[in-house]
């Protein structure tokens, strides 16, 4: 277990996993971030790596605050694709946590890698011991990382990181690189079972 690194202190990380994408975004970069809530991660990047980016929101409170943000943003469903987008526009599509809450999981993966260089992806391990322990006891998962309750969650295909990693040998996408969390500390033993988030960055399959 060893502490992630950290972006310059003088940026204020809203979510504790928008560090760990930064240091995967090359400086300059086209970025589109997919499910953008209020365009925190859109700005940070901006600020911290100089990239330029689209967010795409659906609810009309978020793409409000995308705009009183400075971030540039369309207002569109995921689940239709990103018909508004040409191949390789981007250098990288991130989807941050919101991996699990989408219906056409496969879709999704293929249009990213379809309209950009590289994907990153982030969501949370539902494989984490503490998850499990819940299972045990008859119950469905509640924590910081899965914070609803079985009634009102939109998380609609939670997936492990090797139910996420064998997803991607199947859909041609080549992973580049894995990083698995708890808190602020990176999880490189038996990451499949201490790790509360996975962070992964993939291509097209070559």
């Amino acid at each position: 277990m060893t502490k992630s690194p950290g972006m310059n202190s003088s940026f204020k990380v809203a979510r504790p996993d928008f560090a760990l994408i930064a240091a995967w975004v090359k400086p300059g970069s086209k970025v589109l971030d997919l499910g953008c809530g209020d365009g925190s991660l859109i700005r940070f990047l901006r600020d911290s790596r100089g990239s330029r980016g689209y967010g795409v929101e659906i609810d009309d409170v978020n793409v409000l605050a995308c705009f009183n943000n400075g971030v540039n943003v369309i207002q569109s469903d995921l689940e239709s694709g990103l018909q508004s987008f040409e191949s390789g526009s981007f250098d990288y599509v991130v989807l941050s946590q919101t991996l699990q809450a989408v219906k056409n999981t496969e879709n999704i993966i293929k249009e990213m890698l379809r309209v950009s260089k590289e994907g990153i992806v982030s969501f949370p391990n539902f494989g984490y011991w503490k998850n499990r322990l819940q299972v045990l006891s008859g119950h469905m998962p509640v924590s910081e990382a899965l914070p609803y309750q079985w009634f009102d969650t939109p998380n609609i295909h939670n997936c492990t990181l090797g139910d996420f990693e064998e997803f991607c040998g199947q859909h041609g996408a080549r992973i580049l690189e894995r990083r698995v969390m708890s808190g602020n500390y990176q999880i490189t033993f038996m990451p499949n079972l201490l790790g509360m988030l996975a962070f992964y960055r993939f291509e097209q399959q070559k």
